[in-house]
């Protein structure tokens, strides 16, 4: 087991900010009890936590994007839970994220199907790259909807099952860190038959290949070196689809990297 990993969990809201609110209950609340479970649930699996609060206090969600960018985790959980303009109209989990390519993506896939087997109704993996903590944190981010406040059903299943919507969180990123870790060993070893991946850079120097790929890590980017024939490689993703490394590919020439598409 890979003793490194790390989470920061971030509870919505907080203080004077209290989210939604239907008929007396608050949405900090509810994310805060979602986030103490979550987090056990994650120590259980072996996983390190922080937290942007612990107890009813507000940070702006700049500040709590820059708590994450100084945890050093490897991803950032903010929890939430939804509302609709008519209270009633909408039910299920979502999860939020700056973009649906890459880590992040697989991030709320991931925490989606687990969160469907518990009895959660998945309302997909959604673009959302307004927010401030998926837009400003370095790190993959997500944001999960746990079900509508302003719908009582999902407040009844929210409450009876609190314990397996956190296993079920802890699951999905537990699954996640799993096969991201899988892929690196498999790239290193020239072992991922039929994966896209975006090529960064070719280098002679360790140092110089090493220097890009923090870069890329610390922009939230599933990079991974290779070596062969004395030249090191620097990729980010292994998509088993193409258009998936297209978006990639995009994301990172518009940060100005030059990239090219390999197949292996």
């Amino acid at each position: 087991m890979n003793e490194n990993r790390k989470v920061i969990i971030d509870a919505g809201h907080g203080g004077p900010e209290p989210g939604a609110v239907y008929n007396g209950r608050k949405e900090k609340n509810d994310t805060l009890r979602l986030a103490f479970d979550l987090g056990s649930a994650l120590e259980r699996r072996g996983i390190q936590v922080s937290y942007t609060r612990v107890e009813d206090v507000y940070d702006t969600p700049y500040e709590k994007a820059a708590m994450g960018n100084q945890s050093g985790a490897d991803f950032f959980v903010s929890i939430h839970r939804n509302a609709m303009p008519v209270p009633g109209t909408g039910s299920g989990i979502e999860n939020l994220v700056f973009s649906s390519s890459g880590t992040a993506g697989l991030l709320g896939k991931n925490i989606g199907r687990q969160l469907a087997a518990v009895g959660w109704t998945d309302l997909g993996v959604k673009e959302r790259p307004g927010l401030v903590v998926l837009r400003r944190t370095k790190m993959p981010a997500v944001l999960v909807e746990a079900g509508f406040l302003d719908n009582e059903k999902d407040n009844a299943f929210f409450d009876a099952n609190l314990a397996a919507t956190a296993d079920a969180i802890a699951d999905g990123i537990l699954e996640t860190f799993e096969e991201l870790e899988a892929r690196e060993d498999q790239a290193a070893s020239g072992e991922v038959p039929g994966f896209y991946m975006v090529q960064t850079g070719v280098f002679r120097l360790r140092s110089n290949a090493e220097a890009q790929l923090q870069e890329l890590k610390d922009q939230g980017f599933p990079a991974f070196m290779t070596v062969k024939d004395g030249l090191f490689y620097v990729r980010a993703g292994a998509f088993r689809e193409m258009d998936n490394a297209v978006q990639m590919e995009r994301r990172l020439r518009r940060l100005g990297y030059g990239t090219l598409i390999t197949r292996s």
